[in-house]
């Protein structure tokens, strides 16, 4: 009788072992999910910031261009005018 209450045992210590294992690796599974889910989001965060810097950057460009531009289109019409005046004769 002494020999099946010890099989007994082990094998309620084996199921046991199984099921810690279980919860362990279940354990395991849900926290390497969890890190991946966070570094999904940080990557997100940072697209989605990238993708505003970027956007904030043409639109610097676009406006610096656009004076650019106007300042060059200002000088040649003050370049034609003063052209206009001298060849006329009224830049006095």
């Amino acid at each position: 009788m002494d020999s099946c209450n010890t099989g007994f045992q082990a094998g309620q210590a084996k199921g046991q072992a199984q099921e810690k294992t279980s919860q362990f690796m279940d354990k395991a599974s849900n926290a390497a999910q969890s890190a991946m889910e966070s570094c999904q989001e940080v990557q997100d965060f940072f697209s989605t910031m990238l993708i505003d810097i970027l956007l904030c950057h043409l639109l610097i460009f676009t406006r610096y261009f656009e004076l650019q531009t106007g300042q060059q289109m200002k000088n040649k019409a003050q370049e034609a005018a003063e052209t206009v005046k001298s060849k006329v004769g009224t830049d006095k």
